[in-house]
């Protein structure tokens, strides 16, 4: 324990330094450096300097710091050396209330670039931690004290410890504020860009997008936190657009309401692309130059003190479609809004005080010249969470069940995030309300809905959820119950020569998973029609446990009657496929895809040319993507070189006797002695054919099915000769 003096002189009184007899200071030294820490008060931590006159065992603070420590002058106090962490213990952001001491009765202005390099030169290399008050002086002989209201460490999460604590480096960015009672202080060139300290995203009931938020922040707002002055020296140009694109219900609305809201500037104008258009010429124009309105006029007032102006376009694609120079009315419209919103971003008189944030499903829409720099040159995909992402998005969701103690002990939300693969965020907010229906639903009595609901008993349960996921299914990918039409019969084995193809195939699933140098793997699938290609592309798809299966065929493009609309299908399943780190596409029945009609024969060159080319465009880095494709035409395909853009080619044969009679023996439909007879009149059968086959000639297929009865053969033969072959 020491004693504790008074500051001896008046200029140390203002270091932030606590002061011990030269003697004792080995005692606080930290090894192997210059430098003396101590922990005052089991508290805040002071940097020691020696001080002539000050006897062993006392200590001398200045007043501001014995306030903080609640001692006077005489009074002991623990006082022990502090070594700093060698890593994350330097300072990224101290947020910092300043108030100017004595009586004032006029505004004193203050430059936080003065500040900013007053305060680095003075307390560099010193702790600070969260609440902790400094006195300080100014060249000027001002005194001020300050407190610190935030003390973020770089590297390290707030959670990681109790003590916002950490040492004031040369990268330390200052924030400074002033109090009610500042007494007449103003802070001057400094850019408060956002309202919060702090961006918690879970807090703003946004999960999954931590990636993507720090991509926005490091490109859009960066360069506006940095005062005025510095930005002109840098002789950089804040960045003035975004795009947010990505499939329906991924966040893309969510997370341009919340970067509005957090934003220290006006309140965001939030406008749905059809809603500029207007049946009068010039109308849609002038819509778009009167949401800038706002804007030009401050800017013309404030200059760059001007407040921020966020203008938020949902569906953009609406409004600015690719200009095609068409002299109709209806292109000429969308050409113009395209034109006088890039003259407003981006024109003679740039404005520099706006955002604007575009949204869209459908990015390939977008007019070019939209997407270059200086317009929504900032492009962030908000693709599907991953299963880190979709924990946080199912947390949020269940908050406030948690807390209002409705959440059962046996819901496992990480065995819901497994479980959830494909699943947008709009889907896991479906699912959570899914399931505390199914919890309301045991409360509620039809035969009489006055009857109170015993609130008590209300608990959302993991079976709850289990259900739920029966319910919601996600829209992005094939689902399961799509994979299994592939296979209505199941799979069996159907010889080695079936067996060689799927060994080849899973071999290639593997390949994709683990190598670096296969982003882009294709295999075809060709045998005679009815072989079992479409279950066996299926189930490799199921095995795979890939996170996206996509299957593209003939019945997937009805409804599509011309030939440009079936492309832009074909591509948007493959960008769908492109936004997932492993992929499967299964193009099933490829010259069906191609309308190939042997007449003639007769093809789709569009969607021939269209096929080609993504078959050979690689996947975006770091995803992977396997496509499988079948064919009972392979010669056709072989004809016009389509084969060669698959890398490996797989025969499925039809049955040979030997298959057949072990297809047979494992669905065990007839007697031991007619398994041998019925195999010798499948050979070279399909598959598909012989279950047809089983069911005509079964009629009572539970019975038989079950293993009760067994087939007759010669009810069997004589629906092989009505079958054929």
């Amino acid at each position: 324990m020491h004693m504790i003096v008074t500051t001896p002189t008046g200029d140390s009184a203002f270091t932030n330094h606590a002061y011990c007899s030269p003697s004792d200071l080995h005692t606080f030294a930290v090894p192997q450096s210059d430098r003396c820490y101590a922990t005052v008060g089991d508290s805040y931590v002071l940097s020691v300097s020696p001080q002539e006159g000050i006897e062993s065992g006392h200590i001398a603070l200045n007043a501001t710091q014995q306030r903080q420590a609640g001692v006077s002058t005489g009074d002991r106090i623990s006082v022990i050396r502090f070594i700093p962490p060698e890593e994350h213990f330097n300072l990224e952001l101290l947020k910092i209330e300043i108030e100017l001491l004595g009586k004032r009765t006029k505004t004193r202005q203050v430059d936080a670039v003065f500040l900013d390099e007053l305060l680095r030169n003075k307390y560099k290399n010193q702790v600070m931690m969260a609440g902790q008050k400094v006195s300080f002086k100014s060249d000027g002989g001002r005194e001020y004290v300050f407190t610190v209201h935030r003390a973020a460490v770089e590297g390290q999460e707030k959670s990681d410890s109790d003590l916002e604590r950490g040492m004031i480096s040369s990268g330390t960015y200052f924030i400074f504020e002033t109090s009610k009672g500042s007494n007449g202080l103003k802070i001057l060139n400094q850019r408060k860009i956002f309202t919060q300290n702090e961006l918690n995203l879970q807090k703003l009931g946004i999960g999954g997008l931590n990636t993507e938020f720090e991509s926005i922040f490091r490109r859009a707002f960066a360069s506006r936190v940095l005062p005025h002055h510095v930005v002109n020296k840098l002789g950089i140009k804040h960045v003035k657009g975004m795009l947010l694109y990505g499939p329906p219900g991924t966040g893309k609305t969510l997370v341009a309401r919340q970067i509005g809201k957090i934003l220290n500037g006006k309140e965001p104008k939030i406008v749905n692309g059809p809603e500029v258009l207007d049946c009068y010429v010039g109308e849609s124009e002038k819509n778009v130059r009167e949401l800038f309105a706002d804007a030009e006029h401050d800017q013309i007032v404030h200059g760059d003190e001007s407040d921020l102006h966020v203008i938020i376009f949902d569906e953009i694609d609406a409004i600015c479609k690719k200009r095609s120079g068409s002299s109709r009315d209806s292109s000429r419209i969308h050409d113009n809004i395209v034109n006088t919103l890039l003259t407003k971003m981006d024109g003679v008189e740039p404005l520099n005080n706006i955002l604007i944030i575009g949204l869209t499903n459908r990015k390939e829409l977008l007019d070019e010249a939209l997407l270059r720099p200086g317009r929504l040159e900032v492009q962030i995909q908000i693709g599907l969470p991953d299963k880190k992402g979709r924990l946080q998005i199912l947390q949020i969701h269940t908050n406030k069940i948690k807390e209002s103690s409705y959440l059962a002990p046996d819901v496992n939300l990480r065995e819901l995030a497994t479980r959830t693969e494909n699943y947008s965020g709009a889907e896991l907010e479906g699912v959570v309300r899914s399931a505390v229906s199914f919890a309301f639903n045991r409360q509620l009595s039809l035969d009489d809905l006055k009857k109170p609901v015993d609130e008590e008993n209300i608990k959302v349960t993991m079976d709850d959820f289990r259900r739920a996921l029966q319910e919601i299914r996600p829209t992005c990918g094939a689902s399961a119950e799509e994979l299994e039409r592939c296979r209505l019969n199941g799979i069996v084995n159907c010889g080695d020569r079936h067996r060689h193809a799927y060994d080849r195939a899973m071999l290639l699933v593997e390949q994709v998973k683990s190598s670096e140098g296969s982003p882009l793997v294709k295999c075809l699938l060709e045998g005679p029609s009815g072989s079992g290609k479409s279950a066996l592309a299926a189930t490799v798809g199921i095995h795979s446990r890939f996170p996206f299966v996509n299957i593209i065929s003939a019945e997937s493009m009805i409804g599509l009657h011309d030939e440009r609309a079936k492309c832009v299908h074909l591509e948007n399943v493959f960008e769908e496929a492109y936004k997932s780190q492993l992929s499967i596409i299964i193009l099933d029945d490829i010259e069906r895809l191609l309308e190939f009609i042997p007449i003639g024969p007769r093809f789709s060159t569009m969607i021939y040319q269209t096929l080609w080319g993504l078959l050979k465009r690689f996947p975006p880095k770091g995803n992977k993507l396997l496509v499988i494709g079948t064919t009972s035409e392979f010669e056709f395909l072989d004809s016009m070189h389509f084969c060669k853009t698959f890398s490996y080619t797989y025969n499925v044969p039809t049955l040979t006797r030997e298959d057949a009679k072990k297809v047979l023996e494992q669905l065990n439909i007839f007697a031991e002695e007619d398994i041998s007879a019925a195999a010798d009149a499948l050979n070279d059968m399909p598959i598909q054919k012989l279950y047809t086959l089983i069911e005509t000639a079964a009629q009572c297929a539970k019975p038989i099915y079950s293993g009760k009865k067994k087939l007759n053969i010669t009810d069997f033969y004589n629906c092989l000769r009505d079958v054929g072959r």
